[in-house]
């Protein structure tokens, strides 16, 4: 079973081939600001932190089926896989910081506090083979959101939060932290799937490949050993 990644997320790809996926990986191409007015304007009201990272997550994967359909019925087809994440500290919803600016002030609001970090996720059946793109609406396809929490240490200085920041790392990172990464020291607790917080649950994953009645372990590089 192939896995099709809608997303050229380094974090995203890490976690997978840490996991024994090998994904082949298709960029989405999605007006999110556009959409998600859109979507609102239809609903009459805001969406909710987990609804939007699940919605943007089903944009992108319907995206990447829709434009890559005949590349995807040369893979074999297989499972297609769009997500987002979305980390709020209070009620403030902090994206990819990209300036260092941003970056430090960020992480001086979030020492010591605790933030919640959703990952939403898509999942389209493309299993079948043929090319999906005049059917993405009739496609099996099911999504659902993981929650993580992370603490940041209360005695982390605000020289090592400079330093870190001026590495680049956080820049373009949700919440602006890498768990695996340089801020590893920083972070004092996770509550949660340490996989969410970097973008994908890998648990969440599992629960939907299996909802879509498929085994788990057949996304493995190495082949499902119940096979």
């Amino acid at each position: 079973m192939r896995l099709i990644l809608a997303s050229t997320s380094p974090a995203r790809l890490s976690v997978l081939r840490g996991a024994g996926i090998e994904p082949a990986c298709f960029a989405p191409e999605v007006d999110e600001d556009a959409e998600v007015r859109t979507r609102e304007a239809e609903l009459g009201r805001a969406l909710t932190a987990p609804e939007l990272t699940e919605y943007l997550g089903r944009l992108k994967a319907e995206d990447v089926v829709r434009r890559y359909g005949d590349e995807i019925a040369a893979l074999g087809g297989g499972l297609v896989l769009g997500g987002d994440s979305m980390f709020l500290l209070g009620n403030e919803v902090l994206g990819k910081p990209h300036m260092p600016e941003i970056a430090l002030e960020r992480s001086k609001q979030h020492r010591g506090r605790t933030g919640v970090l959703h990952s939403g996720h898509w999942v389209i059946d493309c299993s079948g083979g043929s090319s999906p793109a005049p059917e993405v609406a009739e496609l099996p396809a099911v999504g659902g959101v993981d929650t993580a929490t992370v603490t940041l240490a209360a005695d982390v200085t605000d020289g090592e939060l400079a330093r870190y920041v001026a590495t680049g790392e956080p820049l373009k990172l949700a919440g602006g932290f890498a768990i695996d990464g340089l801020a590893g020291a920083f972070i004092e607790k996770i509550e949660g799937a340490p996989s969410c917080v970097m973008g994908l649950s890998l648990p969440e994953l599992r629960r939907l490949v299996r909802d879509l009645g498929h085994d788990y372990t057949a996304l493995w590089s190495g082949g499902s050993p119940l096979a």
